[in-house]
């Protein structure tokens, strides 16, 4: 077989596997899913958070834990969804009328549901895993999220949702500042 058919033939197997990579690749997550599956992973998260933070031992700051996640993968099967995850959980507290961000902590996580009408949302979390602190949370990001979909520093969830949603707890105006605990 000649040379040129060798090289047509390894082309055209290279493009398609580019294009299954892309087509199952990030930015392919089901927003409706998603839409469902979010609120019930977000107050998990801030309900496992409860207890972890400084601020909890201050009682004069009526600290209060909010957590928001953005999806890197998303998949369901048998009525059970895998949601690779993206999280950012802080604690917020008022001092003197002005908001202070206590502790925060940000980590990729694997969090499974499954559908539940009688739980609130529709779903209940089975499990939630996250990425161990230090040494051995590369391998554990790299094993538990594909190669096109591990979470990087770009993925952060951003931090004024969740501001948002502390002044709005709190009752302060919007443009309020943020200080430490």
């Amino acid at each position: 077989m000649p040379t040129s058919r060798w090289l047509t033939g390894g082309g055209a197997s290279v493009v398609l596997v580019l294009t299954g990579l892309w087509a199952a690749g990030p930015g392919r997550i089901d927003r409706h899913l998603w839409d469902e599956v979010r609120p019930v992973i977000e107050a998990r998260l801030a309900a496992d958070a409860r207890g972890g933070g400084y601020g909890e031992t201050v009682p004069a700051l009526r600290t209060r834990w909010f957590c928001g996640a953005e999806p890197k993968d998303l998949d369901e099967r048998g009525g059970v969804v895998r949601a690779g995850v993206t999280t950012l959980c802080t604690e917020y507290g008022v001092r003197d009328g002005a908001l202070v961000q206590c502790t925060s902590e940000e980590v990729p996580q694997v969090v499974r549901l499954k559908r539940d009408a009688a739980a609130a949302g529709g779903f209940r979390v089975v499990s939630r895993e996250e990425a161990p602190d230090g040494e051995g949370g590369g391998a554990w990001v790299a094993s538990h999220f594909g190669p096109l979909s591990e979470p990087g520093p770009a993925d952060a969830v951003p931090a004024a949702g969740l501001e948002k949603a502390a002044r709005a707890h709190f009752h302060l105006p919007a443009g309020a500042p943020v200080g430490d605990c």
